[in-house]
Formats: C-alpha cells, structure tokens, sequence
C-alpha cells in the first residue's frame, strides 16, 4: 500500500513515523512546499528502519508526481493557527489552498481514498468535492475524531477507568459547535448516569465535560504552539481501518446527503470505514435537544462555506 502525506509540519510528519511502523504501507511519499524539510524529515525516518520490523517501506520526498498511484492520501497543507485564531478564521486561505492541491493530488491519484486534515476540516472537505470528482466515499475529513478520543478521555478521567471502556462520540464539527449526543454514550454497556448511580459515582457534569472537551484543544496549542499527538493518532487509526478493511465505526465527516435532516453539507457522523473509505453511514435516532444541536452546527458551517465561495 502507498500512502502520500501532502503537508510535513508537526501533523503531517508524526503521521509518517507511525506509517513507517505499519507492516501495510509499503511507500510513503513525503511532500512539502519546503523540499528540504521533507527531505530531511525522510532522512531522519530512514535511519529508523533497522530497528522496525514491517515491511522496509520505499520513503520518498518529492513533489505530486511522486503521488502518482496512491491508495491513500492525507492533505495537512495550508495555513497554520496562530496564537488568538480559531479554526474558522482559516476558512478562506486554506480553501484556497485546497483547491490548488486537489487537482494535483486527484490528477495522479483518481482511485486514492483522501483524507482531509486542514483546518476548519469539514468546510475544507467540502471545498475539496467541488473542486475534483472524488465521489463522497472516498474523500472525507478527518472530522471530530480526535474530539471523540479526547471526549473518551477526559470522561474515564472522571470515572477513573479505561478510556476504552467508554463508547461515546463528538459529532456535527470539530469546532465550538461539536456536540456530544449523551443518548448513544455508554460505559461498559450502561448509560452514563445509570454507570454512575450504580457504582458510586459522581455525576457527571455534561456541560462541563463538553465544554472541556472543546477547549482542551486550544489550551494545549497555547501551551506548545501545536497540538500533533492525538490529532495523528486519530489520523492513523482512519488509515488502518482503511488498509486493513476493518468496517470499523469511525466519527469522520462525509458529505451528508438527505441524513439526519441534512442535504449538501460535509458533517461528522459515525461511518463504517473500509478499504474503499466510507461504506456506510449509520443512522442513530438522536434526541430532540441532539437534533436541535446537530442543526446549529449545520447552521454554522453553511455559514463557513458562504466564505468560500462554493
């Protein structure tokens, strides 16, 4: 399997050091505005492969022609947060961004899965479906996948368990409007209150937890001028769903056409992901108060995309 990573800043290259130890990926092309960086960068990742045991991959720095026959490409290009910005306030440069790369990445790679990773992510996906002819299932963003893992995490922080004991989602956008539907959220087969009552528990503050959730993106950027690990954790786990056709039920953003009372508008939802990207998208039967909030994130990224001009 080859896989391209367009945009080798702090995302883009922790992605690569978790592809080089993926038994897979056979290649993996590096490519960056900064040639020398991505050189360098591939450099550095070669003089690691005497000690992992996948499969040696080819690693390459080089430009879109070295894309060319990709199974899968992850786009990281484009403008960067700085201290005070939000990830809306990128929507109109990186839009630009996106369509330039687009065309490059569809004209070597036409039959890759995509996965959009710059930010504000979903608009940015969306941008990228009218300026190419990927079908749907195979261009997604990465959407609020990594708001999901820290959602898990911050909840087992509460319940002093296992992370991966707790079933839950942030869903709609990875912005200020992400939601975390509380209906379809269990620990250990039980929903979160009953848990709680049942165990000697707190409750659970909901409003407090996904307010942390939301925010602890930005504390963590503020600290490091960054925030790489989770986010090419999340990455990853999508790339090996897809390389290893897992039908693993991922909280990506996929353009939604006529589901949960939303046409024509890149939205995070659970999705089966497989070898040809998103198989299917579940449907959950959400709250009134979900759905309502579920719209305002709709709401909010129809507004983001009247800024880009699509």
């Amino acid at each position: 399997m080859k896989v391209s990573v367009i945009g080798m800043g702090a995302v883009g290259t922790e992605l690569v050091g978790y592809l080089v130890n993926m038994s897979e990926v056979s290649e993996i092309v590096a490519v960056d505005k900064m040639r020398e960086k991505a050189e360098a960068e591939i450099w550095d990742f070669a003089h690691t492969t005497s000690f992992i045991y996948a499969k040696n991959p080819l690693l390459v720095a080089g430009d879109f022609p070295e894309t060319e026959n990709s199974d899968i490409v992850v786009i990281t290009a484009g403008a960067q947060l700085q201290r005070g910005q939000s990830r809306d306030s990128l929507v109109e440069i990186n839009a630009q961004v996106i369509r330039d790369v687009i065309g490059l990445v569809e004209r070597y790679s036409p039959d890759a899965v995509v996965l959009i990773v710059t930010n504000p992510v979903d608009v940015i996906t969306q941008v990228a479906l009218r300026h190419s002819s990927y079908p749907r299932t195979r261009l997604m963003s990465a959407g609020t996948i990594i708001d999901s893992a820290r959602f898990m995490r911050i909840l087992s922080d509460h319940l002093k368990i296992d992370p991966k004991n707790i079933f839950g989602y942030v869903l709609g956008d990875h912005s200020s409007t992400g939601f975390i539907p509380w209906s379809i959220c269990n620990v250990c087969g039980l929903d979160i209150d009953t848990y709680c009552r049942l165990n000697d528990v707190s409750p659970v503050d909901k409003r407090a937890i996904r307010q942390a959730v939301l925010d602890i993106g930005i504390d963590i950027f503020n600290r490091k001028g960054n925030t790489n690990h989770g986010i090419a954790a999340s990455v990853f786990r999508i790339i090996r769903a897809v390389a290893s056709n897992e039908h693993s039920v991922l909280p990506v953003g996929v353009l939604l056409q006529n589901q949960y009372e939303v046409d024509d508008v890149v939205m995070s939802v659970p999705c089966v992901i497989g070898r040809e990207g998103v198989q299917k998208i579940l449907n959950y039967q959400f709250t009134r108060q979900e759905q309502h909030e579920f719209l305002e994130s709709e709401a909010h990224l129809r507004k983001l995309l009247a800024l880009t001009g699509v």
